[in-house]
């Protein structure tokens, strides 16, 4: 894989991990990081042979967000970071939901604001239970624009995401299962087993028929339930290992 300044990208054959390396920086997104990100990801994607993407953090932290720093003197206007980290975000954010491969974000640490959105991105969160975790856009005159809006009340539920949206409150990992975000969580230092067991879980499954499940999940979101079951029945995807994966059960 290609050498990165800012992130690394590791593959150990049907899965690959992702880390964000900036640990000095709690791991905080720079123009440069979201860069390599879309770079890493678009790779990833083409590759035919692997199924599941792990998106982690190095060090103590997941991603303390945008690093403010790296904006320099710009003006920021109508509560928006700009286009220097909107633009990439939002395909990086893109990228993740819609590529065949299942993404998992390990969340092993602070994950707020604009990595809490890169999480939710995502198709499953696993965090450890000591992270802390918040949407804090409110709190320092800002507005989402990598989908925060979207995808959280669809995560937690309309009320919930409010509250934590308005408040700017952080929570910690528990609460993010408590509330639907996460699928998982584990003490820290039993977080990486405990995802390694679960992309293994997943990897040993048909990457055709997860493909086609990421797909059905997106689509079908928010659509009415006729529309939902009309979109899966009438839908088709490219199989090639269905006969393979029955012939020991026929």
């Amino acid at each position: 894989m290609t050498d990165y300044r800012e992130i690394r990208c590791e593959l150990n054959g049907a899965t690959a991990t992702v880390t964000l390396a900036r640990p000095e920086a709690l791991n905080a997104i720079t123009p440069t990081m979201l860069a390599e990100l879309n770079d890493a990801f678009a790779g990833l994607a083409a590759m035919r042979e692997l199924t599941v993407v792990v998106l982690t953090g190095e060090g103590r932290a997941f991603s303390a967000g945008v690093d403010l720093k790296s904006l320099g003197a710009r003006v920021l206007e109508h509560g928006k970071v700009g286009d220097i980290l909107d633009v990439p975000a939002r395909a990086l954010t893109e990228r993740i939901s819609t590529m065949d491969q299942i993404v998992v974000a390990k969340v092993n640490g602070h994950c707020f604001t604009g990595a809490l959105e890169i999480a939710l991105s995502c198709d499953l969160m696993a965090v450890a239970a000591e992270a802390t975790l918040g949407d804090t856009h409110a709190k320092f005159g800002l507005r989402p624009t990598w989908a925060m809006s979207a995808r959280l009340p669809r995560a937690v539920g309309n009320q919930s995401a409010k509250l934590l949206s308005y408040t700017a409150r952080s929570f910690k990992g528990e609460d993010a299962l408590r509330l639907g975000m996460a699928a998982l969580c584990a003490p820290r230092a039993e977080l990486d087993g405990a995802v390694d067991a679960l992309v293994a879980e997943i990897a040993a499954n048909s990457p055709e028929s997860l493909a086609a499940y990421k797909d059905l999940y997106r689509r079908t979101a928010g659509l009415p339930l006729d529309e939902a079951i009309a979109y899966e029945y009438g839908t088709d995807y490219p199989f090639t290992d269905t006969a393979e994966r029955l012939a020991p059960w026929r």
